[in-house]
Order: structure tokens, then C-alpha cells, then sequence
């Protein structure tokens, strides 16, 4: 099968890379891999998938923010549904992430699986791989992915505030 013939589909970590470059998006490949916990090859894969999908413009090199939100928003919670697990130790996530467990009241907690975290909640597996070393490695993509798992798993109210936040965040503005 030719290269130009092969389906490209975006994967889990493509979020990660895509989130990554509204952060930075000057990063080489090697700065980009090493702040989402990735080898530099699929750093550039990912690149690659996501250019083909439109969420970056490959001539100019940027997001297109207004894809990247509805695809946040209305396709990641389909395109890579969260399955909430057992309790466990863990890092905090949806909404008991930094940016909504402020605003949230929650008895039940939701942590991506880490023996090095000092939370405990029910478990939900993270869009990308090293996402539990985010915390102290890349603090901003940390926040982004939290607030992107409160869509995944998040009831109606969390919804609405993932999604104003990452309005604010990508077109500085709020539809609400």
C-alpha cells in the first residue's frame, strides 16, 4: 500500500502534541517530544496527523484554534472515550485537576494511575502516556489535559466549564 493511499487517524497523544503547540508553538521537534513525553519520531508523526486532520494550518505552522476547540469540545469525547476504573493512587484529573477542583464540589475523585501520586480516586487512563509526569514536567499541558478529561467524563456543569475555559484559553472570549 502506497504512502498517499494510507489512512492517517489521529491518536489519544495527538490531543497532547496538538494542546502542546498553542503553548509553544515554536518548539522543534525535540523540545515538543521532550515536553509531552514522547519520542522525537512521534512527535513528528503526530505533527503530521494532525496537519492532515486541519487542527495545524502545515503552511503556516499554527493551530487552527476554532478546529482544535470543536474537536476538544465535540470530537475527543467520542474519538477517545474515557472509561473511569477502580480507585487508585494517583495524579488528579477532570475535575479534581487544578483549574475546575476549585470551582467543583466533588466526593469522588478522578486520578491517572501513578504510584507516584498523592491523590486517590477512581482511575481514568490518560490521553497520553506520560501525561502523570506533567504536573512538575509541563504544568500548562497538565491543566490543558485535565480540563479536556472533564469533557471526557465530566457531567453537564463540568462540561460547560471545560468548555469556557478552553474558549478563554484558545480565543480569549466565552460564548456564555
Amino acid at each position: 500500500m502506497s504512502r498517499t493511499n494510507k489512512t492517517l487517524s489521529l491518536s489519544p497523544h495527538d490531543v497532547c502534541v496538538a494542546i502542546q503547540r498553542v503553548l509553544n508553538p515554536n518548539q522543534t521537534f525535540r523540545e515538543l517530544a521532550a515536553d509531552v513525553v514522547l519520542s522525537v519520531g512521534e512527535a513528528h508523526n503526530a505533527t503530521k496527523r494532525l496537519e492532515v486532520s486541519r487542527l495545524l494550518l502545515p503552511e503556516r505552522g499554527h493551530v487552527n484554534k476554532r478546529a482544535l476547540l470543536e474537536f476538544l469540545v465535540s470530537g475527543v469525547p467520542y474519538a477517545f472515550p474515557a472509561e473511569l476504573g477502580p480507585e487508585t493512587r494517583g495524579v488528579p484529573t477532570a475535575h479534581s485537576g487544578p483549574v475546575l477542583s476549585e470551582m467543583l464540589d466533588s466526593i469522588e475523585g478522578i486520578v491517572w494511575p501513578s504510584p507516584n501520586g498523592k491523590s486517590r480516586g477512581l482511575s481514568l487512563k490518560p490521553l497520553c502516556e506520560g501525561a502523570p509526569a506533567l504536573p512538575e514536567k509541563n504544568p500548562r499541558l497538565y491543566e490543558w489535559l485535565t480540563v479536556v478529561d472533564s469533557l471526557r467524563v465530566g457531567r453537564a456543569r463540568d462540561r460547560q466549564m471545560a468548555k469556557d475555559y478552553l474558549e478563554r484559553e484558545l480565543l480569549g472570549q466565552s460564548t456564555t
